[in-house]
């Protein structure tokens, strides 16, 4: 047990610094969480404790592990999962915008959606995301310009510039999709889709497609754990997690 914790607080704080290194920021999203389970492994493992203290966190390990892969077997089935169907509306989710400037993240979302729009090009979008600190414009503004210059009508396109969660996204989208009669498609990141599938049922869609666009693979299991807590706050509380 003593190994373990010294070689998984060890990776811990090796993929901190990597996270670091990469996004050239000492506090991206969720990399706290990267450095803090690096530094309690490390300390548990350095330190002298008896032999029935490790039995018991060996069983916490254990049963952590259990629930843990539980939940990202959800998460990474419908990463995989392929929408090939005509559909009402898709709804891209918003992500963070850098003054007007579309994030890594976004950009992969709406690249995503014109996939699909090249071969379902009648479906019409909705973009879902408000304005929040450090944009210039809502998400949805910019999300819609971004589509527009890839050649969608502009008339194609619904704005819900509103929300500030994925909850909301989904909740105030209902203005334009009818949550129970039409097919509805949501196109966010792999590793969210799960998440936001099941948010969506929780609104009331009741014919929901999704449409996983890729990811970051350096931030890959950042998201990933990140999904886990998500995942079960929604499960537990159905309340607002982002």
């Amino acid at each position: 047990m003593k190994y373990y914790l010294l070689v998984f607080g060890g990776l811990c704080l090796l993929y901190y610094l990597v996270i670091a290194v990469y996004s050239r920021r000492l506090r991206s999203t969720f990399a706290a969480f990267w450095l803090m389970s690096g530094g309690v492994h490390l300390i548990l493992g350095c330190a002298p404790l008896p032999v029935y203290m490790y039995t018991i966190l060996k069983w916490i390990c254990a049963l952590c592990w259990v629930l843990f892969l539980a939940v990202e077997f959800q998460i990474i089935r419908a990463m995989f999962l392929k929408c090939r169907e005509e559909l009402d509306w898709i709804i891209v989710l918003g992500a963070q915008v850098r003054g007007t400037y579309i994030t890594n993240s976004l950009r992969r979302r709406l690249d995503r959606a014109l996939e699909y729009l090249e071969e379902f090009p009648d479906v019409r979008v909705i973009v879902s995301g408000g304005q929040g600190p450090g944009e210039a414009v809502s998400e949805a503004r910019a999300m819609a310009d971004y589509l527009i210059r890839k050649g969608i009508p502009a008339d194609q396109i619904r704005l819900e510039d509103k929300s500030t969660s994925t909850r909301e996204n989904l909740s105030f989208s209902r203005k334009y999709a009818d949550a129970e009669k039409d097919k509805v498609g949501i196109v966010t990141n792999d590793f969210h889709i799960f998440r936001s599938s099941v948010i969506a049922r929780q609104e009331g869609y009741k014919r929901i497609f999704m449409i996983p666009a890729d990811s970051n693979p350096v931030f890959q299991m950042n998201y990933l754990v990140r999904e886990f807590f998500g995942v079960v706050q929604v499960w537990i509380t159905g309340g607002r997690y982002r």
